[in-house]
């Protein structure tokens, strides 16, 4: 009697995980159908927005005689597609990339990268999350390469501020902007084992905002050799950034400015 119990429990739990799978199944082909990734959400509505932040996992080295820097950070990005609402017994849909590949995403690029890798192994890494309401979260893991500017009058006592831009390659302001999802002090955090410097120290950061005019919408991260961290919205495109502040090893400073919070 306690066997046929518990076959008939195996079976029905067996039932309920199938129906579920069933069920998802439904929801993402139904969120497909009819989708085209070719255009933006609220397209001849609204504008775009694009929320986000960014986590250094690392950073450094630094190069003096090639002026750059190398970066690795997760890099999350978050929108309304109203396209992809859902109703369910689940809040979220928590998808990888497969499925990322036939919704719209960002084309967010490195306006000062000089080579950018988005990371594969074993397979990419990026993940996908969809709210019922259409809200969606997209992280990726990125080691970018960026150009730093440097004046090197002052070596070897130098300190340097290194950019990091992105933001949208085709889209104007008027179509797609870029914003911090909580605020500019807050969106962006580094590792407390992040510095890969040897020559430099990183310091902190601090927070601005600024307008420019620009060609394209963007964002910048500045890197200090003293890091400062701004959101910078373009006349035509808008643009937000961050800096890393740092110092040349052995370098005697005042205070180094407040470490962003956690």
């Amino acid at each position: 009697m306690l066997t046929q119990d518990q076959s008939k429990a195996d079976e029905s739990a067996t039932d309920a995980f199938k129906n579920n799978i069933t069920l998802f199944t439904r929801i993402l082909d139904s969120l497909l159908d009819g989708y085209d990734n070719r255009l933006r959400p609220g397209l001849g509505d609204r504008v775009t927005e694009v929320k986000t932040d960014i986590y250094v996992t690392s950073f450094g080295p630094v190069s003096d005689t090639d002026m750059e820097y190398t970066v690795d950070v997760f890099f999350r990005q978050s929108w309304k597609d109203e396209r992809l609402k859902f109703h369910g017994p689940m809040n979220i849909l928590r998808l990888n990339n497969l499925m990322a590949s036939k919704i719209w995403t960002p084309d967010t690029f490195f306006h000062n990268g000089k080579k950018s890798v988005a990371h594969n192994m074993t397979m990419p890494n990026k993940l996908l999350r969809i709210q019922e309401d259409g809200t969606l979260l997209y992280t990726m893991r990125l080691t970018v390469q960026a150009e730093c500017p440097m004046h090197l009058e002052d070596f070897p006592m130098d300190s340097h501020s290194c950019p990091l831009k992105f933001g949208s390659y085709a889209y104007t302001v008027t179509e797609v902007t870029y914003i911090w999802s909580r605020n500019a002090t807050r969106s962006v955090e580094v590792a407390p084992d992040g510095s890969r410097l040897n020559q430099y120290d990183l310091l902190g950061q601090t927070a601005g905002e600024e307008t420019i005019k620009s060609s394209t919408a963007c964002m910048e991260i500045i890197a200090n050799l003293p890091v400062t961290i701004g959101q910078v919205s373009g006349e035509t495109k808008s643009r937000q950034g961050q800096a890393f502040a740092l110092r040349r090893a052995g370098e005697h400073v005042g205070t180094p400015p407040d470490v962003m919070e956690h």
